[in-house]
């Protein structure tokens, strides 16, 4: 799995009330994209274009357990590199298909605006304007299944252990 892009750089502990903020929770799914890290980057959903990737520092996604990594996946996000990401949210970011990766020092190789590219099953990161690249941890294969597939959902449905449409199983 690869996926290319231009960066959007965020610093570090970037929780889940930044993404997704609390009092958007309820609102409709088509509401909730508008307030994504409204409180630290106002007007940059105006600004995202699909296929960007958001490069951040360390502790990404701590906080709640709220699907803010389906929000990112709506707004086009291409990928997340992070020097950490927090455990829940990374797993949120494989069920909703949103190719992340942890790889420490990730965060100084870039400038906002530069382009990154991401090999999860290599666990390898470039910053394909300057060339340099890092490693973090390459993805297994059944995560690599997971992205390819759609998400979990889609992955389950495909594979026949899930109907999609029922919620009596």
């Amino acid at each position: 799995m690869h996926a290319t892009g231009r960066v959007w750089r965020f610093g570090h502990d970037i929780n889940t009330d930044l993404i997704q903020p609390m009092h958007t929770v309820f609102k409709p799914l088509t509401e909730q994209h508008r307030y994504v890290f409204e409180a630290n980057r106002p007007g940059w959903v105006d600004l995202v274009e699909p296929g960007d990737v958001i490069v951040a520092g360390r502790n990404f996604g701590t906080g709640s357990s709220r699907p803010a990594a389906k929000l990112l996946v709506d707004l086009g996000i291409g990928a997340l590199i992070a020097d950490s990401i927090n455990w829940l949210f990374f797993r949120n970011c494989v069920n909703f298909a949103l190719p992340a990766l942890s790889c420490p020092g990730a965060s100084a190789m870039f400038t906002e605006g530069q382009h990154a590219r991401l090999d999860l099953a290599a666990g390898r990161v470039e910053n394909t304007d300057t060339g340099q690249t890092r490693h973090g941890t390459p993805w297994t294969p059944e995560l690599l299944d997971i992205v390819a597939a759609g998400g979990l959902l889609k992955q389950l449905e495909r594979d026949g252990l899930l109907v999609a449409g029922r919620s009596d199983g």
